[in-house]
């Protein structure tokens, strides 16, 4: 599938799909603890959600901005059209950062909103501890790893599922719960609920989370090399500009996630689906 998109509207997609990827997140996991008293019950519905709901998103903004709804995916996109690939300028990497983290506080407030709670109170859920960051290290990683791997051996298509689906796992084996996206950790912490974060504790996990995709980007290039393929979103592949989930993405959960872009010009060509978040 091909899509001419300027950048404003590129733009407006990260925005929407990011707000869209928050309110699921948050919005699944009220619902659960509303429905269980049982966390396992509760992060179970809100893994599965959070998981389904990202890969929907992907699917459906990929072949527009490359559904990237992460800054960290934005970067690696960035940082594959540097080194001679395809991905995004500067100036399209800031103004895809600033969408999604716009699109994530806003996610995040009318997720409150909606399940009749006050918008704008800040979470009062600390996580701090090295453990938790070295699991936010690991989650991004991950993450970064699954959308370069997909795009280097020539299968980005496979992205929205492989995405949603490493999502839905580190949720679970990671010890932070997988955030991995530094847009949707700033709009978690708009939320007083079991998927937030205490703003104080934002610094460390979002630290935590570039240095996983630092080594996420360092592991694709050990295993695959340093060819060319999709850059690394969580969208689609551009011909005519760079392309990078995901994300996690960002997912929800006890912290938890979960998401490529054209290059410099205003049409760009997607024909695959590139990594998120």
């Amino acid at each position: 599938m091909t899509a001419h998109a300027s950048l404003s509207r590129r733009a407006a997609a990260e925005l929407i799909g990011t707000a869209g990827l928050l309110v699921v997140v948050i919005g699944s996991g009220l619902q659960a603890a509303e429905l269980s008293r049982d966390t396992g019950v509760a992060l179970i519905a809100n893994s599965l959600a959070s998981a389904i709901g990202l890969g929907l998103i992907i699917t459906l903004f990929g072949p527009l901005s490359g559904a990237h709804l992460n800054p960290v995916v934005t970067l690696t996109s960035w940082w594959a059209r540097r080194t001679g690939g395809e991905g995004l300028g500067g100036r399209e990497a800031f103004v895809y950062t600033v969408a999604q983290t716009a699109g994530a506080i806003g996610g995040a407030l009318l997720a409150e909103a909606m399940f009749g709670r006050t918008p704008g109170a800040f979470s009062t859920q600390v996580r701090d501890g090295g453990h938790l960051l070295i699991g936010e290290v690991v989650a991004t990683a991950g993450l970064v790893l699954v959308i370069q791997g997909l795009g280097r051996i020539g299968r980005p298509r496979l992205v929205p599922a492989a995405v949603a689906a490493y999502i839905a796992a580190a949720i679970w084996f990671t010890s932070s719960g997988s955030f991995a996206n530094p847009a949707g950790t700033v709009g978690r912490s708009f939320s007083d609920s079991f998927t937030g974060i205490a703003p104080e504790s934002l610094p460390g996990f979002v630290a935590a989370q570039l240095a996983g995709g630092i080594l996420g980007l360092a592991l694709a290039a050990l295993l695959y090399g340093r060819g060319t393929g999709s850059g690394a979103g969580a969208g689609a592949s551009r011909t005519a500009e760079p392309v990078a989930p995901a994300v996690p993405v960002e997912t929800a959960v006890p912290a938890s996630l979960s998401e490529t872009a054209p290059g410099d010009g205003a049409s760009p060509e997607k024909t695959a689906y590139e990594p998120v978040g």
